[in-house]
């Protein structure tokens, strides 16, 4: 079976690019990391891949909010024949590619208007605003597949510990009518969730501070997916902070971490289509 080739784009302070080529190797797949300059100015031949990949980190700074120089950069610049990048990725998705995007690459999916995109015309609809706390939050917490969500596999994982790491990420919709749609649509994919498992509307459960405790996020089609926590960073069972008291009272250790499992899910359902 030919093996899922994945984009990862880099540079303009995107710092998390050789973890989530880690992810990939991992799990299964091929991935290339190309600075992002060579997709703005469309020096990326697309049709190889399967999923594109909006790491996270700081682009540009986050001088102007996050992700929003990036974002506008993406949908201004225009190739040769006149088309803007973002055009170009709403071909891709349109062909079933997967475009992720986490933490800082979430808050560009958003500006773009790529996610939730309920109306269908991709306008921003959703912004990922300061954390409720004031400051950076660098913790762990728990997620929840939301029932019934369009992105085929994740419902399956159930419960995930992940870590996060972002200064603003608390999903803020538009207006009750867009938040209504996410919640009929059920494309609130994963929401933080409290050791009993139930919805975590406070902090420090909801890191952020986010509506509908929403942790993540994905289109009508399941196809465009941004998440706030760090898959990525969690790929092998030592990274968890507890593993130490968790193989000291388990038999048995897991080959992995929640992270390598989203990311083996990913792959699987890109390579089924």
């Amino acid at each position: 079976m030919t093996r899922i080739r994945a984009l990862i784009l880099t540079g303009y302070g995107i710092n998390c690019e050789e973890e989530l080529a880690a992810a990939y190797r991992l799990a299964g797949a091929d991935s290339d990391r190309v600075h992002f300059g060579r997709l703005l100015s469309n020096a990326i031949d697309l049709s190889p891949y399967r999923i594109i990949n909006l790491p996270g980190g700081f682009a540009f700074g986050d001088e102007l909010g996050a992700g929003k120089v990036l974002a506008n950069r993406i949908r201004a610049r225009k190739d040769p024949a006149g088309m803007t990048m973002l055009e170009h990725l709403v071909r891709f998705v349109e062909s079933g590619g997967r475009v992720v995007g986490i933490c800082n690459g979430f808050q560009v999916l958003v500006n773009l208007g790529l996610l939730p995109n309920v109306g269908g015309e991709y306008a921003q609809e959703v912004s990922l605003a300061a954390n409720l706390s004031g400051r950076f939050e660098d913790r762990w917490c728990r997620v929840t597949p939301t029932p019934n969500a369009p992105m085929p596999g994740v419902e399956a994982l159930g419960p995930l510990e992940l870590p996060v790491r972002h200064g603003e990420g608390r999903v803020v919709f538009r207006d009750d009518a867009i938040r209504q749609a996410v919640v009929d649509r059920s494309l609130n994919v994963l929401t933080y969730a409290s050791e009993d498992g139930g919805v975590a509307d406070a902090y420090p459960e909801n890191p952020n501070g986010s509506e509908l405790a929403c942790a993540a996020l994905c289109d009508p089609t399941g196809r465009v997916f941004g998440m706030m926590p760090h898959p990525e960073a969690y790929l092998s069972f030592y990274n968890h902070p507890d593993w130490a008291r968790r193989k000291r009272q388990a038999m048995a250790v897991p080959e992995g971490g929640d992270g390598l499992r989203f990311f083996r899910t990913l792959i699987g359902t890109a390579a089924a289509g």
